[in-house]
């Protein structure tokens, strides 16, 4: 089922870069989040998207927002990822796509790679926006967007 404007986050728990447990209820309750997911580590597009959230992650954090990015890979390859590219947000391991499934991230080229989808919600955990681009750029750009008209 697919996620609506105005539906709240849903609760899930996924493990991090570090390996600790990353439960969506706790981590962002009472705080705005921004949740990308994209294809694969250490991609063109998915290397450019990741950078460019940490170069504008003081606009983010000065917003009060936390920044989560998803992905299949696994937990080691979220840490390399991080500390190649020195990410400052939380990199989930959605390696079986329970995750992507529950907010009906669809693939992208013909179901070919999984799909770069980001998700905005409010300090009350509601979706205030959801973007579908191939582009990396676009995403941040419209997250800081929606985000500065809350």
């Amino acid at each position: 089922m697919a996620l609506n404007i105005g539906d709240s986050l849903p609760a899930f728990e996924l493990n991090d870069q570090n390996g600790d447990t990353f439960n969506s209820t706790q981590e962002l309750k009472g705080q705005a989040a921004v949740i990308y997911f994209y294809p694969k580590n250490f991609t063109p597009g998915c290397n450019a998207e990741a950078c460019s959230f940490r170069d504008h992650f003081e606009d983010f954090t000065n917003a009060g927002v936390r920044v989560i990015g998803i992905s299949a890979d696994s937990e080691s390859s979220h840490a390399k990822f991080a500390k190649r590219f020195n990410l400052p947000f939380t990199l989930l391991a959605d390696s079986k796509g329970k995750v992507r499934r529950m907010f009906d991230v669809k693939g992208s080229l013909l179901g070919i790679l999984p799909g770069r989808e980001t998700f905005v919600f409010n300090a009350d955990g509601q979706l205030i926006k959801r973007f579908k681009a191939l582009a990396a750029d676009p995403h941040i750009r419209m997250a800081l967007r929606e985000l500065n008209k809350l």
